[in-house]
C-alpha cells in the first residue's frame, strides 16, 4: 500500500476516463486506507459577505469515523470527531479571556459530512451522482474534476469537487483526492487543499481525545 505521494504528477497516463470510473478509482484507494495525514490549506469564500478567508493547518483521518483538524496560529482552532460526537475548540477573540468548546453530532457539521468517504462512513458511488468538470483556471492542469451531487439532499452542503489525481500503484490505477471544493445552498465555497500527504502510518486513538484549555466555555447547541 502507498504510504506517501509524491509527483503524481509524472504518472498520469494520457487516455482519458469516465467519471464514474475515476469516481470508482477514488473509492477503491480510500476503501484501502485506514488513516491519512496531511497538511492543508482552507479558503473560505462567503457569500453575503464577498469576502474570502484563508487558513493553514494539519489534519489526520482514521477508519471508523475519527478525525481532527488542528488550525496553525493565529487561527488556533481544533476540529475533532471521535466517530460519535464533534468538538470544535475556538480560541479567545480579541478582548476574550475565554476560548468555547462547541459539541455537536457529526452529522450536523459540513467537515464530517463532506469527508466521510475518508472516515469509512460513507460510499461515493453510492452516495453520489457525478459528472466530469473542465478544468478551470486554477492551475489544476492534470487529473479529473469531478462534480459530486448527492443522491440524497443534505443541509451541510449542496455538491463537492473532487480534484483527483490517478496514478499507477501495483500495476493499477488508483485516484487520490488532492484538493475538496465544498458548495452549499448560499453559494458559499469551502475549498481545501491537502499537500505532503501520508497513508496507512500508525495513529493511536488517543489522538482523537481533545482537552481543551483551562478555563474555556463549554457550549451545546
Amino acid at each position: 500500500m502507498l504510504l506517501a505521494l509524491a509527483g503524481t504528477g509524472a504518472a498520469e497516463e494520457n487516455k482519458p476516463l469516465d467519471p464514474a470510473v475515476v469516481l470508482g478509482l477514488v473509492q477503491s484507494f480510500y476503501d484501502q486506507t485506514k488513516t491519512l495525514q496531511a497538511e492543508f490549506e482552507q479558503t473560505r469564500y462567503t457569500q453575503l459577505y464577498d469576502r474570502y478567508d484563508r487558513a493553514t493547518g494539519k489534519v489526520v483521518f482514521k477508519k471508523p469515523g475519527m478525525m481532527r483538524w488542528d488550525y496553525a496560529q493565529p487561527n488556533g482552532q481544533v476540529f475533532v470527531s471521535n466517530g460519535k460526537k464533534l468538538l470544535i475548540y475556538q480560541p479567545p477573540e480579541e478582548g476574550e479571556k475565554r476560548g468555547q468548546l462547541i459539541e455537536r453530532a457529526v452529522d450536523e457539521d459540513q467537515l464530517p459530512s463532506a469527508f466521510s468517504f475518508l472516515t469509512g462512513s460513507g460510499n461515493l458511488e453510492k452516495d453520489f451522482e457525478v459528472r466530469l468538470l473542465e478544468h478551470d483556471n486554477e492551475k489544476f492542469e492534470d487529473g479529473y474534476v469531478l462534480q459530486l451531487i448527492p443522491r440524497r439532499p443534505t443541509p451541510n452542503y449542496e455538491q463537492l469537487v473532487f480534484y483527483v489525481r490517478t496514478l499507477t500503484h501495483g500495476g493499477k490505477r488508483a485516484g487520490v483526492v488532492q484538493r475538496v471544493l465544498i458548495i452549499d445552498s448560499a453559494g458559499n465555497r469551502n475549498r481545501f487543499d491537502f499537500s505532503k500527504l501520508k497513508f496507512n502510518r500508525d495513529v493511536p486513538d488517543k489522538r482523537f481525545s481533545y482537552r481543551p484549555p483551562k478555563g474555556t466555555e463549554r457550549v451545546t447547541p
